[in-house]
């Protein structure tokens, strides 16, 4: 059965997680600065309808109510003639002020047939390249469209911290599994392999896993040979049951306790022969193998 300091650690993990776990359901909580609103929508259209007007000199003109057309498309018709060159500008103007940052097309339509005479994307404002300036604009009415496209740089960062955030937890929770399954040695020499060690009178040849005490030569078990080296490995000092068990059996998958108990008790009757050498239970914790000690008697 597994034992419950496979467990004790696991607090560790939610406390570790805990602040990617807030960040992430802030940002789902929180609205974006940038999320689309038809409030904001047509207040910055309204605005820059207005700051076209008046920089044409018109002060008096009424502007007719904004248009949604579509699912994210808004349009205000202007019958008076304004300056196409102060359009980008002044639209992008009108969108930051009202916190709008996605991305956008803008078409210059005609309102009686609907032909397109001028157009730009939001990239050619950043760099200052649309196209069409300082052409002549045809006269007449038209309708300032705008297009709202799908935030394709927030989307990327949005799937950029989410990986980020999987990323983290994975490995938070791979350094956990495998911190967990890391046995921790009681001493430095316990993390040592060598391929012999000697205690008290006895030697424990673990390649040819055979145990020689004196002119006294026993061939171990696989098992056996594993368990005694961990045993020589830490001398006088106490080796937990579960330390064991994950030393010694954790290749088995399956842990079972009482594997312990029975092959310490073969080890013990191989042990006989050297009096110098004894294994000692030490009850509720685990065993220490002693030496220095005669334990003939």
């Amino acid at each position: 059965m597994f034992s419950i300091r496979y467990f004790k650690n696991l607090w560790v993990v939610p406390v570790l997680a805990l602040p990617l776990l807030v960040w992430l359901l802030s940002a789902a909580s929180v609205e974006a600065p940038g999320a689309l609103s038809p409030e904001r929508v047509n207040l910055a259209l309204r605005r820059t309808a207005d700051r076209l007007l008046r920089q044409s000199g018109d002060h008096t003109s009424r502007i007719p109510a904004i248009e949604q057309v579509g699912t994210s498309v808004w349009r205000v018709r202007l019958e008076q003639p304004f300056r196409y060159e102060e359009l980008p500008a002044t639209l992008q103007a009108s969108l930051d002020l009202y916190g709008i940052q996605q991305p956008y097309n803008v078409t210059l339509r005609r309102c009686a047939s609907a032909i397109i005479d001028l157009g730009y994307h939001q990239s050619d404002v950043r760099k200052d390249t649309v196209p069409c300036m300082g052409r002549e604009m045809p006269t007449g009415c038209h309708f300032i469209e705008i297009a709202f496209l799908e935030n394709e740089g927030k989307s990327s960062f949005g799937m950029a911290k989410s990986g980020v955030l999987l990323l983290l937890v994975g490995g938070l929770a791979s350094f956990w599994f495998f911190q967990r399954q890391k046995p921790v040695p009681t001493s430095p020499d316990a993390a040592v392999e060598t391929d012999s060690l000697a205690f008290g009178n006895s030697q424990l040849d673990v390649a040819a896993q055979v145990l020689i005490s004196g002119d006294a030569r026993q061939a171990l078990t696989f098992r056996e040979t594993k368990l005694l080296r961990l045993f020589a490995s830490s001398p006088n000092q106490v080796l937990e049951r579960d330390f064991i068990l994950r030393q010694v059996w954790a290749d088995e998958g399956v842990l079972v306790g009482r594997s312990v108990d029975m092959f310490v008790s073969r080890l013990r009757k191989k042990l006989v022969i050297d009096p110098s050498v004894g294994i000692a239970a030490v009850h509720g914790l685990g065993y220490r193998l002693e030496t220095g000690k005669d334990y003939s008697g």
